[in-house]
């Protein structure tokens, strides 16, 4: 039986650089380049603490809007399953330390404009194809406890994302700050 649980939602940034590709992702002749991964991620997840100290977690982050890949639109996501340790509990402040397994997922599509005369026009996104990818994760993390179940948890996630050609690195760092609630703690 778990000892807590625990929620939260938030808001991460991930970053990673450009590959430096030109492509010529219509084949009409128009290079298009390859841009940074950047931009605002809502962030969701859970965990279950099965002692004070250890427990497993899932989370998911995405790309809030999609933007420019080489003349498409696309939106990664980021999921992960961990194990977490605790080494530290107090009333107020606990560090979380995870490792775990997760993947990335790169879902492209490209913008349609279709007009008639009688219809006007209308705009619609056609999924094109995607791209996923395995990764590692590692996090540090932070609950900090406003009362004895609201949360505030600041967080650094590193995905390691195995051949994550379409940006610079396959190391991915993401930056998050959300809010949560503990279910179980201190009862």
């Amino acid at each position: 039986m778990a000892q807590s649980a625990n929620v939260y939602v938030g808001v991460a940034t991930a970053t990673d650089g450009s590959n430096g590709q030109l492509i010529d992702t219509f084949g009409d002749g128009t290079l298009f380049r390859t841009p940074k991964l950047e931009g605002v991620f809502p962030k969701i997840g859970a965990s279950l603490m099965w002692t004070p100290h250890l427990g497993v977690g899932a989370d998911v982050t995405w790309r809030g809007a999609r933007t420019d890949y080489a003349g498409l639109l696309y939106r990664p996501t980021f999921y992960n399953f961990d194990a977490i340790w605790t080494p530290i509990s107090t009333s107020r402040f606990e560090p979380e330390l995870h490792a775990g397994v997760g993947g990335m997922r790169l879902g492209y599509s490209y913008k349609q404009t279709q007009c008639d005369p009688f219809g006007g026009c209308q705009t619609s996104n056609q999924g094109v194809t995607s791209s996923s990818h395995f990764q590692w994760h590692l996090a540090a993390a932070a609950r900090i406890y406003a009362t004895d179940h609201v949360f505030i948890r600041p967080g650094i996630d590193l995905h390691y994302v195995h051949n994550l050609f379409q940006f610079e690195r396959n190391a991915v760092p993401e930056y998050s700050l959300s809010v949560g609630y503990s279910f179980g703690r201190g009862q």
